[in-house]
């Protein structure tokens, strides 16, 4: 019995290994999206040589591909690389949001509000609301990571619980749920973004708004709370059984009487926010809907969502600093905005790339052609309708083991999938909220997401025997399970024709088709 457990424990050993050595591998994401624009250029020289074409299913005239390589070609590339930076719709979108959001993260709002929720929680919902706590993390760019998981330990310790079920419960509502959410988050308009220039290859002028999957994404925010809890109090807890180890139960500081007033009034102001925003579309003369039809769908108001979620973060934020005296000047008020925006830095550049491998993969046709020859190999294999997407879904899951990056990951595959599916008659909403599932169920295993490794030193903290292999074992529970009940949601979404969000069908109609 000893050896069998043994032989195992190295087969999964070797392949955990196997996975970070090929992770590892894999250049840096700038550099990739880098290789695959000049891998772009050469092939649609190629596919020019050999006029590798499609029946463009709008217009019914044939696609040719376009040579980046040509006298043309080449021009347009020195001409556009940094209109293709500057117009690349999620750059603006997420510099826009992260005003808002650095103002709330900065004034410590975040921070103090994701400890309200957890403190003053019964001891019987602790786990519940960490998981909670973790989903709403996600509005902050690092506060989940940096301060709920380890939070999450050190509330289990305190209450006699093992602290590697309290960090397992942070981690798998932090990480595990990040396709989910109970709010608008800073992933929304990134996505929304990747997905409208990609539709456009279909349709020039569709706008996916970051609204998009809401609807879905709150449902699952709810069931990742649920199955969270049910897995770390039923699976994770009892097999990890008593803490004997050597690490001390340490005091979670309560919050301060300025803290809980800045709470209060921040959640007037959010509050405020939220009727002054209604008031501009709920009324029927409402100055924010559509003049011309009095629509709220297609109208200003989610045009311009953005700042709409900007000034949702920005004004409670702004009012709980001054209470609080985190916010005491104009000083550090542009402080915070321009802390957040630094640690955008890396994006930025990730982006100048992801920009040109995404508008030379359009400009070259081989968008449209790949998306057409690939609509028609899927319906003559018979691959359609829920199996494609649950494939999809799988497909989405395992490129998440190798590379880390949402923004990255869809970068790539939304220009081929969006505009494949489309052709087949999904909403590129419906293509999204599967990648958002898929990417991520698996973030709790992979090595190779980017606070794998502060996790580890986190767990290591109770016990130096922790390591990766600890880490996967203990969240593949969460994995299996959120992947079996997210994909039967989204079954069960499709089969009753629920839209997934405000404009978010999820069938696409052809405006051209009869």
């Amino acid at each position: 019995m000893q050896k069998s457990k043994a032989i195992n424990r190295n087969l999964f050993t070797r392949f955990l290994d196997k996975v970070e050595y090929i992770g590892n591998k894999l250049p840096h994401p700038a550099i990739l999206f880098l290789i695959l624009a000049v891998i772009v250029v050469f092939i649609s020289s190629i596919a020019h040589y050999f006029d590798y074409t499609a029946i463009h299913p709008v217009s019914n005239e044939v696609i040719h591909p376009k040579n980046l390589l040509s006298s043309d070609g080449i021009r347009w590339i020195y001409t556009n690389i940094v209109k293709n930076f500057v117009n690349f719709p999620p750059l603006g979108l997420v510099l826009a949001v992260m005003i808002g959001l650095g103002v709330a993260e900065g004034s410590g709002l975040f921070t103090v509000l994701i400890r309200a929720l957890v403190l003053n929680t019964p001891k019987r919902l602790i786990t519940a609301s960490l998981v909670f706590a973790g989903i709403l993390s996600h509005l902050a760019s690092e506060a989940g990571y940096v301060i709920l998981i380890p939070l999450g330990a050190i509330i289990f310790h305190s209450l006699g619980r093992h602290p590697m079920a309290g960090l397992a419960a942070a981690f798998a509502g932090v990480s595990g749920g990040f396709g989910a959410n109970f709010l608008i988050g800073s992933v929304d308009p990134i996505l929304a973004g990747l997905s409208t220039t990609s539709a456009q290859i279909i349709v020039p002028d569709m706008v996916i708004n970051p609204a998009v999957n809401f609807y879905f994404m709150f449902l699952s925010a709810i069931v990742i709370v649920i199955l969270g809890t049910i897995v770390t109090e039923k699976i994770v807890e009892p097999r990890l059984g008593s803490y004997e180890g050597p690490a001390e139960k340490l005091q979670i500081e309560q919050l301060t009487t300025t803290e809980k007033k800045g709470l209060k009034w921040a959640g007037l102001s959010m509050i405020f926010v939220v009727i002054l925003l209604a008031l501009t579309v709920i009324p029927e003369n409402g100055i924010f809907r559509n003049p011309e039809n009095k629509s709220i769908l297609h109208s200003p108001f989610f045009d311009g969502i953005i700042i709409g979620i900007l000034i949702f973060f920005l004004v409670p934020g702004l009012v709980f600093g001054i209470i609080v005296k985190t916010i005491r000047n104009d000083k550090d008020f542009v402080k915070h905005i321009t802390k957040s925006m630094s640690s955008l830095a890396g994006y930025i550049v990730l982006v100048f790339f992801a920009a040109q491998f995404v508008y030379f993969f359009n400009y070259s046709n081989l968008g449209i052609i790949v998306a057409v020859k690939g609509a028609i190999g899927l319906k003559s294999i018979g691959l359609t309708g829920i199996p494609l997407i649950v494939a999809f879904v799988i497909l989405s899951a395992f490129i998440n083991m190798f590379m880390g990056s949402a923004s990255a990951k869809w970068a790539i595959m939304a220009p081929v999938f969006i505009p494949m599916f489309m052709l087949i008659g999904y909403h590129p909403a419906l293509t999204q909220a599967a990648f958002r599932i898929g990417d991520s169920v698996t973030n709790l295993i992979t090595p190779m997401m980017s606070y794998f490794a502060l996790i580890v030193t986190y767990a290591q903290k109770y016990s130096e025997k922790y390591g990766i292999g600890t880490i996967i074992s203990t969240m593949l529970p969460y994995t299996i399970i959120f992947t079996i009940v997210w994909i039967i949601l989204l079954i069960l979404w499709i089969l009753l024709g629920i839209p997934l969000g405000p404009d978010g069908p999820l069938y696409f109609e052809n405006p051209h088709e009869n």
